[in-house]
């Protein structure tokens, strides 16, 4: 007769929560995977599916009861750990955001908005169009396998049973402000032709002060915008390459302690 103890049960029990809590804290907070579309049950059968096959690799849990005080203090400490390497990735999706935002503004497109079901408002269509591009070349560069693998490294990087150190806060806050400087990085080269155009129209005007500036700057602005938008996301793709590795070892970068 096979007899199974309460203490066996624990460990089986501390196997599957403990890294369930930090892959499901990464996919509720990374982009594509945290997708309000995709339905709650196909998020956590994935983040399931993943701690059984990663399990056996992870070596010994702590031994604590996943009920007892201790035992939640560890779950909460993985979630916190999954959703701050997922929100570093996510950054840089707000970041292309932030370039569409600035280029729309640009191209007088700031009152062309549309609700936005992930981010539950409205949203620049110049932006939300970024967004789907970087999200499309995010799939095809294979970005949700390097994200996956490196939640898998995390956990030999800072094993289950630890916290997230102090200076890993303080290296979040300060990827955040990366946000401003990737999305001007982004939106440069749209915002220097359309500031041309621009000081063009205004010299234009003052030669010609009966030249309605409104009705002849408008489309001027609109399709250049767009003709140089066509250009430039040639680059996006290999810039947005970079930003996911850099995004991916910043991620990493937060779990070792000083």
């Amino acid at each position: 007769m096979i007899s199974i103890t309460s203490a066996q049960i624990d460990v089986w029990m501390a196997t599957l929560l403990f890294p369930l809590a930090r892959i499901l804290g990464l996919i509720s907070s990374a982009p594509v995977l945290g997708n309000k579309q995709i339905p709650r049950r196909v998020k956590v059968g994935l983040a399931i599916f993943i701690t059984l096959v990663i399990a056996p690799t992870l070596g010994d849990m702590p031994a604590v009861q996943v009920g007892s005080p201790q035992g939640m203090l560890i779950i909460i400490q993985q979630a916190i750990i999954g959703i701050a390497m997922g929100f570093t990735i996510r950054i840089i999706f707000t970041a292309i955001e932030m370039a569409g935002e600035l280029i729309g503004l640009q191209m007088g497109l700031g009152f062309a908005s549309f609700f936005d079901p992930i981010n539950s408002g409205y949203s620049p269509i110049v932006a939300r169009w970024l967004g789907m591009i970087a999200t499309l070349a995010f799939l095809a560069m294979n970005g949700h396998l390097t994200m996956l693998a490196a939640l898998v490294e995390s956990f030999h990087v800072l094993p289950v049973g630890n916290s997230l150190p102090l200076e890993g806060y303080r290296t979040v806050a300060n990827w955040g402000g990366s946000i401003f400087i990737y999305g001007l990085q982004l939106s440069m080269p749209i915002l220097a032709a359309l500031l041309i155009t621009n000081i063009a129209l205004g010299i234009l005007t003052r030669a010609a002060p009966q030249l309605n500036l409104f009705a002849v700057g408008f489309p001027i602005t609109l399709g250049l915008g767009f003709i140089v938008l066509s250009f430039s996301i040639h680059y996006i793709v290999p810039l947005l390459d970079r930003l996911v590795q850099e995004g991916v070892a910043t991620s990493l970068r937060i779990l070792i302690a000083p």
